[in-house]
């Protein structure tokens, strides 16, 4: 099973920067989107053979998540079920027959880290709802989680102490959700990769220098570890600010449509 998750920076955008192109060639079966940046009736995509579903924020033309599916999900539901954390579109989570799959887009701290006292209760409030599902079946979850969470997973980390992504806070509290019983399905495979990020500024033009931040991820539950195939960091795929990444599992049991 091919998974992807991608922040497209808007997908109206990315699709006329080639996302449609890299969809049909990826042949995934399931595609998770962050900062779709739409709202309901924007877009009418046609994508044979896949399920859709969009969680549209509020605001208009801000954050929002989308997941396609060639597997019919055994159930669907938006947000956390937390109403201060659901205005945002941040999150989608599938019912599948072996496990959960969340799509998630992790609120930024912003510059100055005006928001980081709403993100660290936003990251109590995902930790407490991924470990509520993994109770009943494993978990995926994928999205941009906007942290890097160790020194080799951005290229600056020394300027870059209490920028927002990187700061001691939001690094303790992905390690803290790792310690609830996941997995970072990359780490998994290159423990001791560097150089190896998803997102790069447009405004110093950092993608041409690789000097980037890891910062989407795969998380698994660890029980589900023993069936991860293969991480990748999809760096040559354009569209956006950041690229895709993908997981790939050995069969979890689960039949297609």
């Amino acid at each position: 099973m091919k998974l992807i998750s991608w922040n497209v920076n808007g997908l109206r955008a990315c699709i006329n920067k080639g996302f449609l192109n890299f969809f049909d060639q990826v042949q995934a079966d399931m595609v998770c989107l962050q900062e779709i940046k739409l709202s309901e009736g924007q877009l009418d995509l046609n994508l044979p053979g896949y399920h859709q579903f969009f969680n549209y924020a509020e605001k208009k033309g801000y954050s929002g998540t989308a997941i396609f599916t060639k597997i019919k999900p055994h159930r669907v539901w938006y947000g956390m079920g937390i109403p201060q954390h659901d205005r945002e579109g941040r999150v989608i989570t599938l019912e599948m027959d072996q496990f959960y799959i969340v799509t998630v887009y992790t609120p930024n701290s912003q510059s100055e880290l005006a928001r980081l006292p709403y993100r660290m209760e936003w990251d109590d409030c995902f930790r407490a709802f991924v470990k509520k599902l993994d109770q009943t079946k494993p978990v995926i979850f994928c999205g941009d989680l906007n942290v890097a969470h160790q020194e080799i997973d951005l290229a600056n980390p020394e300027s870059n102490r209490r920028s927002a992504g990187f700061t001691d806070e939001e690094r303790e509290k992905f390690s803290q959700l790792l310690e609830a019983g996941f997995t970072d399905s990359f780490r998994w495979f290159y423990p001791d990769a560097t150089q190896a990020y998803t997102w790069w500024s447009y405004r110093t033009r950092a993608r041409s220098r690789n000097a980037g931040w890891r910062i989407d991820y795969f998380c698994c539950s660890n029980r589900l570890s023993k069936k991860l195939s293969s991480a990748r960091i999809l760096d040559e795929v354009e569209g956006s600010d950041h690229c895709p990444v993908q997981l790939d599992l050995r069969d979890p049991g689960q039949s297609s449509l």
